[in-house]
């Protein structure tokens, strides 16, 4: 019987940072993980980033260019006993690495398990996730690790990527593979490497022919044929999370809730769902309806009590109230706004009549002098500058087009006049 072939993704694992594409920030020269690599004196990290960027080739790497035990573990079939009979395993080497994928998935309890054998470095700690780490790992655990963001590959080093596996894999080397369009590919692979080179060897295994050439007209046809479905664990995650907030944002309740309805029955975590509505209801919705960022709160803090099947009630609720509410996105472009102001000008000082005075020597330095205190001037008041004088009359914030934004703007123009005539 014939060994089982491993997937392309797999036969192109690199061993070194310099095999690696993409990621240069965190592997290339000068970078914070070569230099610690070079100094054999790797910290515990969270790798974080979208999937197929590299997180599981970097821990392999780092472990390969070590030369100490390297143990793997994945957080949706691992537990705390598994997590200890590791760690029970370690005490035994001088060094050890212990991997585990998709670790925002491990409960409080299950992280809380690592938390002595991190610490006393026993073990070295490498965690890989899509989610925030900030919200999906303890903050106890947290402090103990470095947080390094993996980005998506850009188009260039997704060209490479191609390029590497027709030319460098034993078995697509065997046929003579020539890739004339690679837009198809790129775009439907979304910046996922796994993705991208899974969809290349499928390609490659349909097509019978000796000389393949490979066009984004053959790339679409035979995508369309592919039955799409949901895996949680990375293949649909995104591109059905991304239509379901865009049919929100789009205010179809109907689509919306189709897509809710696929994440549902594919097993998809309440609280990754949950958490993606609460986001929406700021970005895409905001001042146009507040009791949209209150319902989808509630909806938050309600699946997290309850769970499947009854969570499926509550998050149908919150994603047709969300979709069937008005939109603006005038939060999202005031703080961008904002943001790009601070980038630009830096640390501007504070205005010395609005800043803090709780000692004589500040009052002495006019600090809060000529303040005017709102409430003491009709309508609670007072037409007085708050930005910093590089900047004053800087307009950041533009209420939407819709009805509750619409009273604000109508508010602010009152009260400002020329200052703030949106």
């Amino acid at each position: 019987m014939e060994p089982v072939q491993a997937p392309l993704a797999e036969r192109l694992r690199p061993n070194s940072l310099d095999d690696l594409v993409g990621q240069k920030h965190l592997t290339g020269k000068g970078s914070i993980l070569r230099n610690a690599l070079a100094q054999g004196n790797v910290p515990s990290m969270i790798l974080w980033g979208p999937p197929g960027t590299g997180k599981t080739s970097i821990a392999n790497i780092i472990a390969h260019s070590l030369q100490v035990p390297f143990y793997t573990l994945s957080a949706i079939s691992s537990g705390v006993k598994e997590v200890r009979e590791v760690i029970e395993e370690a005490k035994h080497k001088l060094k050890a690495i212990l991997f585990i994928d998709e670790i925002h998935r491990f409960n409080k309890g299950q992280q809380d398990a690592l938390l002595g054998a991190v610490e006393k470095g026993i073990i070295t700690l490498i965690g890989a996730t899509t989610e925030n780490p900030s919200f999906e790992v303890n903050s106890a655990l947290l402090s103990r690790c470095q947080v390094y963001v993996l980005k998506p590959l850009d188009k260039e080093e997704l060209i490479l990527l191609l390029q590497t596996a027709i030319t460098k894999d034993e078995e697509l080397k065997k046929r003579k593979i020539t890739l004339k369009d690679t837009e198809a590919l790129i775009n439907i692979s979304g910046g996922d490497a796994r993705k991208l080179l899974n969809l290349l060897e499928l390609l490659c295994n349909a097509s019978a022919q000796s000389n393949l050439i490979i066009t984004d007209e053959l790339v679409m046809e035979f995508a369309q044929k592919r039955v799409a479905l949901y895996d949680k664990k990375g293949e649909q995650h995104y591109d059905i999370i991304s239509a379901f907030i865009k049919s929100i944002r789009g205010s179809d309740p109907n689509a919306a809730v189709y897509w809710l309805a696929r994440m549902i029955e594919g097993g998809e975590d309440v609280k990754f769902i949950a958490r993606r509505m609460l986001i929406l209801a700021s970005e895409d919705i905001g001042n146009a309806n507040p009791n949209a960022l209150l319902l989808a709160n509630a909806c938050f803090d309600a699946v997290n009590k309850i769970g499947y099947p009854e969570s499926s009630l509550i998050l149908s609720q919150c994603a047709t109230y969300l979709a069937s509410s008005p939109k603006s996105n005038a939060s999202l472009k005031a703080i961008g706004a904002a943001s790009a102001a601070v980038k630009q000008f830096g640390d501007l000082p504070v205005p010395l009549h609005i800043r803090n005075a709780p000692t004589k020597l500040m009052k002495n330095l006019d600090y809060g002098k000529d303040y005017q205190y709102s409430h003491s001037y009709e309508k609670n008041f007072s037409a007085q500058e708050y930005l910093p004088k590089e900047i004053s009359g800087t307009k950041f914030f533009d209420p939407g087009h819709n009805a509750r934004e619409e009273e604000l703007r109508k508010f602010l123009k009152n009260l400002w006049k020329d200052k703030y005539d949106y």
